[in-house]
């Protein structure tokens, strides 16, 4: 069981994010790094950051941005590599929509590469996120909520 808390770590979100940054594939979804990393509470204001536990440990992220007073930006949902296929993905993406719809966002959008993150892509199909545009095999996806 996964338990969903808004960060109260942040080195601990930092080296999920940064583990995240590694997949191969993965780097263009990280154009700025190292603005985020350097102020992690700053560039989530006006969103959240949320962190996944199992018992005490980090093992999960997942935020939101802000991008009008309409619309969020879902990012960086990673989990870590030892702690998949224990169906922690659709809690920490219903946490997400949660803090979204508490935040009096309308509906959040998030890009992701089928190609790298094909089990990521086919739960944000199971949920029915709806797919915007795919260009060059980045899709664009969103949910209404």
């Amino acid at each position: 069981m996964i338990e969903i808390r808004d960060c109260d770590n942040y080195e601990a979100a930092k080296e999920l994010i940064l583990e995240y940054s590694k997949i191969k594939g993965a780097e263009s979804c990280f154009v700025s790094l190292d603005k985020e990393l350097a102020d992690l509470k700053g560039f989530y204001q006006d969103g959240a950051l949320l962190l996944g536990y199992c018992g005490e440990k980090p093992v999960a992220t997942i935020a939101i941005k802000k991008l009008d007073d309409t619309t969020a930006e879902a990012k960086r949902l990673y989990i870590k590599p030892e702690c998949r296929g224990r169906g922690y993905a659709r809690p920490m993406l219903n946490a997400m929509l949660d803090k979204s719809r508490e935040l009096d966002f309308k509906e959040v959008r998030f890009t992701t590469k089928p190609e790298v993150m094909s089990i990521g892509y086919s739960v944000y199909k199971r949920m029915r996120f709806e797919e915007l545009e795919n260009n060059e095999g980045t899709v664009l996806m969103r949910m209404i909520l």
